[in-house]
């Protein structure tokens, strides 16, 4: 083929201090060649980490404003009504006169670009929207040579409290890897080898990090646990499948000027029980004098501050158990369920994925019952403010009059309430350590709150470390809790190396995360649409 070739290869999950790491230790040799002879680049993705997002920003070249979506969770002002968002964003090769196929990338809606072919949600890591491929028959090609995605029982699992759940959850993600390259490599060379850019994304480090991130950090709060050595290990091995997926599609396509990315990176887990957990019962108890959440007398003596999770249990479930309007556990029966059900079944309940639906309008929609914070929904309209669901930070919306169907905070008191918020969360302390759980506030209303759309929020908080349990003066101890994930998207930047005909290698320093995606329109010596956001790399 004589024309430019671009192969994007998106590594969802890779934290560039960890695999440098790596490769100084010996490790990694065709990441490492790549890095060698690339441009290299630090990507800082701001803010926009706390969006969740980030795959949508890189499928659809453009960054929260443009996109005109704050977070990936909506709120309906009308019903009180909360869920997770699927795209409805046109993907950016769809502006771009070039054969492109796609492999796996989170929110890349191929209904949206209908030059492009390939296969979406066959094991991306949050997918963002529904499975589906061009030509229509593809995916069932896929899964006809290859079978389902290994790891999509497992990805998403917590697994900290079971040296056997977590030597698991490595070696099914190894073998993901291995099968995903296989698949990719059938895609680009064999099925659809007529290309000028081809888009394939990894999300096995997504999951790995998440999950097994207390291995590999001696600082970390359960780096003393026995599944912490088999986490190292796991970790090890997944960035070994990892790099041997780079290796072989680097290989197999020589003549491709390639683009590998992370659009931000990942490190210890600061934000669940925060944000799912601790902050909506904090908000409840502030203005109703009375706890919902209990704590079993288990966790709150547990040793060193650690509440430990029953490994047979969802933590979702362990966590709703404990909130008061949720049905009461039978926990006899559960153990005993625990103890007499096959694991193939047990390991079904654990990871049973919630069921997305299409509105009338296209637009993906997964529920978002399974988070703690969703059981303090009927109590939102009777409340001045309350927690959001939230995957990543602290996310308050304030009842305001004029915005919600039911508000009960008058515009002119907005500013006040809004810093009344920032002093009743400051006021917490960890109850571990006696440190200050509260990094920042930031106050998102702008000038006119009532314009805030449906998926912003009126105060985000972001949290100095990974509190289990809060102490506050007056409402008292709320928690401790166990830990969900051990790892999060607390890195502090993305990477992106360049490596073909042409490009110089070196260091040269760090750009926004959305420079990615103008930079492969020029490469491929396509005319940069004013819509995307950010400039080209080089």
């Amino acid at each position: 083929m004589t024309q430019r070739r671009v192969l994007a290869i998106g590594l969802d999950g890779y934290e560039a201090s960890l695999a440098d790491r790596l490769m100084a230790e010996g490790e990694l040799p065709h990441l490492r060649s790549l890095r060698d002879r690339s441009a290299r680049f630090l990507l800082h993705h701001g803010s926009a980490t706390r969006t969740g997002l980030a795959w949508e920003h890189a499928s659809s070249g453009l960054d929260p404003q443009a996109a005109g979506r704050a977070s990936a969770v909506h709120f309906d002002t009308q019903s009180y009504q909360a869920w997770h968002g699927g795209t409805t964003l046109t993907p950016f090769p769809a502006h771009l006169n070039r054969s492109t196929v796609v492999f796996d990338a989170p929110y890349f809606d191929l209904a949206r670009a209908p030059t492009v072919r390939g296969i979406v949600n066959w094991g991306a890591h949050d997918p963002g929207t529904a499975r589906g491929s061009r030509p229509n028959g593809l995916v069932g090609e896929l899964l006809e040579r290859f079978g389902e995605y290994p790891a999509r029982e497992r990805m998403y699992d917590v697994v900290w409290p079971c040296v056997e759940q977590t030597r698991a959850l490595g070696d099914t993600l190894v073998r993901a890897s291995d099968l995903r390259t296989r698949a990719a490599r059938w895609l680009l060379a064999e099925r659809c080898p007529e290309w000028e850019l081809a888009f394939v994304v990894a999300g096995e480090l997504h999951s790995a990090i998440e999950n097994l991130w207390h291995g590999i950090d001696p600082t970390h709060p359960l780096h003393h646990l026995p599944s912490a050595a088999v986490a190292a290990q796991g970790l090890l091995a997944v960035h070994r499948a990892a790099d041997r997926f780079v290796g072989e599609l680097v290989t197999a396509f020589p003549e491709a000027t390639v683009v590998a990315f992370a659009m931000n990176g990942m490190g210890p887990n600061r934000s669940d029980v925060a944000s799912m957990v601790l902050l909506p019962e904090l908000l409840y108890r502030h203005h109703t004098s009375r706890p919902l959440l209990r704590t079993p007398r288990r966790w709150s003596r547990a040793p060193a501050g650690l509440p430990m999770a029953d490994p047979a249990i969802p933590w979702s479930q362990i966590i709703k158990t404990q909130i008061r309007q949720f049905p009461e556990p039978l926990d006899s029966a559960r153990r005993i369920a625990a103890r007499v059900l096959p694991e193939s079944v047990k390991r079904r309940l654990r990871t049973a994925a919630p069921q997305a639906f299409h509105t009338a309008e296209g637009e993906l929609r997964l529920p978002l019952d399974w988070m703690p914070t969703e059981l303090y929904r009927p109590h939102w309209q009777r409340l001045p403010y309350f927690a959001l669901p939230s995957f990543y930070d602290g996310r308050v919306r304030i009842n305001l009059e004029g915005r919600e169907r039911s508000g009960i905070v008058a515009r002119a008191d907005y500013p006040s309430v809004c810093d009344a918020i920032e002093a009743l969360v400051r006021d917490c302390r960890d109850v571990r350590t006696g440190e200050e759980v509260v990094d920042q506030v930031v106050t998102c209303g702008g000038s006119d709150p009532l314009e805030l759309g449906p998926t912003g929020c009126d105060l985000i908080i972001t949290w100095s470390n990974a509190a289990l349990g809060f102490e506050h003066p007056s409402l008292g101890c709320i928690g401790p809790v166990p830990y969900r994930r051990t790892g999060g998207h607390t890195g502090p930047h993305g990477m992106a190396l360049l490596a073909g005909d042409g490009i110089s290698s070196g260091d040269f320093g760090v750009r926004d995360s959305y420079d990615v995606i103008p930079t492969v329109f020029r490469l491929l010596g396509a005319d940069i649409p004013g819509k995307l956001s950010g400039s080209p790399l080089l």
